[in-house]
Parts: structure tokens; C-alpha cells; sequence
């Protein structure tokens, strides 16, 4: 979600039922309420609301039938809530509203958190200092979120403890089939391999955003400090390897492809390589480097590529939040091949 860019637009029917929502709650004013769509987001539909109070932050459910468990609001509510006190930025949560009566949906208010989002990794007319910096602070950000301990904020049994990887690949090859529209070889290759290489249950569980991507993060307009952390949709208790392997997926996708940094001279730009960010993590963290990298970026791989295809069903139905939705469609096939090419090194290392 951008939080720094909007667009004029037609204002959504629900508008007046919303406004006499707020102003009786004394969370808006309803005279001059707008609502306009934040851009980004593929997932939740997300609106900048404004009036004569101030600014805030809607994200609301898509319209129409959607797949069990997915666009749950209400955890992204409940799990920046509890994070509000931690060294994770995250906006201040405002209302939640479960009552569909009100705009067709639940919905959620936040503060808005007005500073820089880089929808491109190569962060673009930066300085190479400024460019290292904002990747280290991402890096910062990833290691305070999986310092955090669930059960001190509140979030004990927000997600299930153990077998992470088997349950995430469970429900990935589930989602995937029920929103399939053609066979992919690398897909249906990674559904075979995966539960057939997952690593040994570690014991490590933390809380995982599920998203973690430099453009999920809202960095202050004059300095690299990231000031929010955005789209927890998919965040639940997990291994922290599944957060950094999705975020180093950004290394080996070509920028042609969608959001990557493979190919680009990453020294002149200031931009530390995969393994370079990776040791950082790891530093911080105090733990080695994981032997089985590989594996993990598989996983990532795979997982994207059925969280992409979600949206393509979704942009075929006809009730997707981003206007590319359909677009997606076309990114699958390669990001699943990325994966089954990661699946055979590994493959290769274990022989």
C-alpha cells in the first residue's frame, strides 16, 4: 500500500452510510468526509479518508465470495494493536467494525503514516549511502519483529506452534488449486517437491509478517527510518526464515519480471547483496546462516506465485482490489520457475 500517493476519484457509494457511522462515534467528521484509494494492495481495498478532523487510514475486505481464512481484517487489526508498545513501527489503530451492514464489509481505521514508499527495490534517485541505509533498516525492522515474544503482547495462539512449513505448503497447494485456471509445470513440480524436503522443525516461532517486502514499509521524508509497516494480512505465528527467504526473493527476480533487483549492478547502487543482507539479519539476530537457503527460497517462490494466482482468479471474477490484477496472471509461471530452480539446487546439495 503507498502510503504517500493518492488519486482524485469518484467517491464510493458507502460514503454517506460511513460518515454517519464515524461522526456518531465521534471519529469523523461528517459534513466533509472523502474517501479516496490509496494506490497498492492487491489484497484489501484501502482508503485515505478525509475531513475537517484530520486524516486517516480505511482498509476494508473485497467485495464477494472469498476463500476461507483470506482478507482477515481483523487479525491485521489485532496484531499492529498489540505491537503498538515494540520496536516494530507500526500506524496507530483507531476502530474496528465487524458490522458488514455499515459499508458491505468490516472494516478498520488507522492513522495515516505519510512518508516515502519504494514500490521499486532499486529505490530509484537515491544516493547510494541512502539506498545501503534504507536496506539496513529494513533489515533493522525484519530482526525487531522476530525479537518480538508473541505471548508479551498479547498474541499467544495468534497461530499454531510447529510444523510451520508443512501446514504453510498444505494451505498454499490448497489455495492455489482452488483458484488454478491452467496447468504449470514448475507448480505442479513444487507441490510434489516441497513436502518432500521440508526441514526438521527447529523450535523457533515467532510472530511473521508474511509480507515482508521494502515496499510494505513507509520510511520519514527526510531520513531511513522506516515509521510503519503495512499489509499484516498474512502474519501469524511461524519460523523467521519464511519472512527473510520472502523478502531475499527480491534478488533473484529480473526487474522486467515484477519487483526485483537480479541482474543490476548492486555495488554501484549502494545495495547490498543477498548474502551481504542475509548475515546482517543474521547477526542481529544471533543466529548462523542456514544451511538449507535454498529451500526456503523455494517455499517463497511458491508461495507468491499462489498468492499471485488468488489475485488473477480474483481479477477474473471481477472483485480484486488493484487494477493489475489480471496482470498477476502472467507473473505465475515465471516466479514458480524461480522456484523450482531453487528446489533443484537444493536437490543437487543434498545429493
Amino acid at each position: 500500500m503507498n502510503a504517500s500517493a493518492h488519486r482524485p476519484a469518484p467517491q464510493p457509494d458507502w460514503l454517506p452510510a460511513l460518515a454517519a457511522y464515524l461522526s456518531a462515534r465521534g471519529l469523523g467528521d461528517a459534513a466533509s468526509l472523502q474517501a479516496n484509494p490509496l494506490a497498492g494492495g492487491q489484497s484489501n481495498p484501502t482508503f485515505l479518508l478525509e475531513d475537517a478532523t484530520g486524516r486517516r487510514v480505511l482498509r476494508k475486505q473485497p467485495p464477494g465470495t472469498l476463500l476461507p481464512s483470506a482478507h482477515a481484517i481483523d487479525r491485521e487489526y489485532r496484531v499492529m494493536s498489540a505491537l503498538a508498545d515494540t520496536a516494530v513501527p507500526v500506524p496507530r489503530m483507531l476502530h474496528y467494525c465487524e458490522d458488514r451492514g455499515v459499508i458491505g464489509t468490516p472494516f478498520y481505521l488507522m492513522s495515516y503514516a505519510q512518508g516515502r514508499v519504494f514500490m521499486d527495490p532499486a529505490l530509484p534517485g537515491l544516493a547510494p549511502p541512502e539506498r545501503g541505509a534504507l536496506y539496513a533498516e529494513a533489515g533493522r525492522v525484519l530482526a525487531a519483529l522476530h525479537a518480538v515474544v508473541p505471548g508479551q503482547v498479547g498474541l499467544d495462539g495468534y497461530g499454531r506452534a510447529g510444523d510451520y512449513y508443512a501446514r504453510q505448503v498444505a494451505r498454499w497447494t490448497r489455495q492455489y488449486h482452488d483458484t488454478e485456471t491452467g496447468p504449470i509445470a514448475a507448480m505442479d513440480a513444487l507441490i510434489d517437491w516441497l513436502p518432500r524436503h521440508l526441514p526438521a522443525d527447529d523450535g523457533q516461532v515467532c510472530l511473521v509478517h508474511g509480507d515482508y517486502r521494502i515496499d510494505n514499509l513507509v520510511f520519514d521524508a527526510a531520513a531511513p527510518r522506516a515509521i510503519a509497516l503495512l499489509d499484516w494480512e498474512l502474519s501469524t505465528l511461524g519460523h523467521p526464515l519464511a519472512d527473510l527467504a520472502y523478502h531475499c526473493m527480491c534478488w533473484r527476480i529480473p526487474p522486467s519480471l515484477w519487483r526485483g533487483i537480479a541482474g543490476l549492478d548492486l555495488q554501484a547502487l549502494g545495495i547490498p547483496d543477498e548474502a551481504g543482507f542475509v548475515a546482517a539479519y543474521c547477526r542481529a539476530r544471533g543466529i548462523g546462516a542456514p544451511a538449507n537457503w535454498d529451500f526456503y527460497l523455494a517455499y517463497s517462490f511458491f508461495r507468491i506465485a499462489a498468492i499471485l494466482q488468488g489475485v488473477y482468479a480474483r481479477g477474473r471474477a471481477g472483485n480484486a482490489a488493484g487494477d493489475d490484477a489480471r496482470e498477476m496472471g502472467a507473473r505465475v509461471a515465471p516466479l514458480a520457475a524461480l522456484g523450482w530452480q531453487a528446489a533443484s539446487r537444493e536437490t543437487a546439495r543434498q545429493s
